[in-house]
């Protein structure tokens, strides 16, 4: 834990305050420098100063208990209820519930996955590759439900990285979209972050001067016509960001429920409809190529099958 006074260089003349209080602070994280500085505990000359403040030559910080990579952890929480759907040695699948995030974004923050999983499973608080990691191997959106993969210790989590990694692992959803999807087709796009809109992907062709530009590929097929909307089956070849969501908005189809993308809001229906049903790969341990399935939630199973 960082408990520290300093005062700015003249060569340090116009550096933010965040900046200057991570370089004297390098075990510590951009993130948590930040909260600590909304948070009042961090100052300039005494005054509680703006993160993206301009420092001058002269200027005296003062930081309090601001903490270091090493030292965070994510806290337990035993009422997170999970629905394990599958365990062993060194993995933890469960079923992941639209309205849960998968992981905290303070140390303070409870009722995510990983804070079940730390309640249920304490040796996964201290595995991953950074701080709040628990074990998590891998995200699913904010309203996405179905099948996450967590390790359980520190060898299986980098040996399961790596399948990502070089795109070992294959992972399989179910979208109902808008529109009547009769063959199967493949998404190829440039996606990049909209600026105006946090939190949300377009084609990169739409952004003037996109931070990064990324390649999203996505398979589909149809299952069966559901009135004017078609579930289909999804796999996805790259890793980006709602690539799913904005890709099959980019092509006519929107999920349904998704009004980030362009979908008209259910009534009674809070999400969007897209699920991971299943994740496939090769076991960490024995080399064994298995598949692991979530089922539908039941508010799904109601939108196909009422």
């Amino acid at each position: 834990m960082y408990t520290c006074q300093f005062v700015i260089s003249s060569q340090e003349t116009g550096i933010r305050l965040d900046a200057a209080v991570l370089a004297r602070c390098p075990a510590s994280r951009k993130a948590f420098v930040r909260r600590a500085i909304q948070a009042g505990g961090v100052t300039v000359n005494g005054r509680v100063a703006d993160k993206g403040a301009k420092l001058c030559a002269g200027d005296a910080v003062r930081v309090c208990e601001l903490p270091e990579t090493g030292e965070v952890r994510v806290r337990p929480d035993p009422a997170v209820v999970l629905n394990v759907v599958y365990e062993d040695a060194a993995l933890i699948a469960v079923n992941k519930p639209a309205a849960m995030a998968c992981q905290p974004l303070d140390p303070d923050e409870m009722g995510t996955v990983a804070n079940g999983l730390v309640a249920r499973y304490p040796e996964l608080a201290a595995v991953g590759d950074a701080p709040l990691t628990a074990g998590v191997l891998h995200r699913l959106d904010g309203g996405t439900s179905g099948v996450m993969l967590a390790a359980r210790t520190q060898d299986v989590f980098e040996a399961m990285r790596r399948q990502f990694r070089d795109r070992e692992i294959s992972k399989r959803y179910l979208a109902l979209v808008a529109g009547v999807v009769t063959e199967p087709g493949r998404l190829e796009h440039d996606l990049a972050h909209q600026p105006s809109f946090r939190g949300r992907m377009v084609e990169a062709g739409a952004v003037a001067r996109p931070d990064r530009v990324m390649r999203a590929v996505t398979d589909y097929r149809a299952i069966r016509r559901i009135g004017g909307r078609t579930l289909l089956e999804v796999m996805i070849r790259t890793g980006v960001t709602h690539q799913i969501r904005c890709q099959l908005a980019l092509a006519g189809h929107p999920i349904v429920g998704d009004t980030r993308y362009g979908a008209p809001a259910e009534a009674g229906f809070n999400r969007h409809f897209l699920h991971a049903e299943a994740i496939c790969f090769r076991h960490p341990l024995t080399g064994e190529r298995i598949e692991i399935t979530a089922p539908l939630t039941s508010e799904l199973e109601k939108m196909i099958d009422p």
